[in-house]
């Protein structure tokens, strides 16, 4: 598979733009951590293999647990993850599917109860910006790995 497009390259300004919600969010009052799996849980419902790549070797840089990092996918039925980590993985499949009812009442209080209005905006913002960085991932086919070996590839 070929990279389609580089946009830093085509459009830096576009790639800037991006660039600059990601500033944002790594100073964010969102932990990190749950930062990491909101991302990689989007990209694996997006089907964006350079994305998962990505966010599963940031969590294992960050020392994330081989039982967390595989169970990501099945959330639910493993035992790893935080009441609040749950919360922030229910409300990211309900804010990347869309589904017709969009984010369920039900997901949004869960969500309020463990995160304040700031840490809660923090969220949407990660869960919107990973989408749109999982929208360039799949539409350019940006290659797995390119980020890490350097390669002209790695860029949107």
């Amino acid at each position: 598979m070929t990279t389609r497009l580089n946009v830093l390259e085509a459009q830096p300004e576009a790639y800037q733009a991006m660039l600059g919600l990601e500033r944002y969010l790594a100073t964010s009052p969102l932990p990190k951590r749950t930062l990491e799996l909101v991302k990689l849980r989007a990209s694996q419902i997006n089907g964006c293999a350079f994305c998962v790549d990505m966010h599963s070797h940031d969590l294992r840089a960050d020392d994330e647990t081989d039982e967390r990092l595989f169970s990501v996918v099945t959330w639910r039925e493993a035992p790893w993850f935080t009441p609040a980590e749950r919360a922030a993985l229910a409300l990211t499949e309900q804010a990347t599917r869309l589904d017709p009812q969009g984010v369920t009442d039900e997901v949004w209080t869960e969500a309020t109860e463990h995160y304040d209005p700031p840490t809660l905006a923090a969220l949407v913002t990660a869960i919107a910006t990973i989408n749109a960085w999982n929208r360039f991932g799949v539409a350019l086919r940006l290659e797995p790995g390119s980020q890490r070996k350097g390669a002209a590839t790695a860029s949107v």
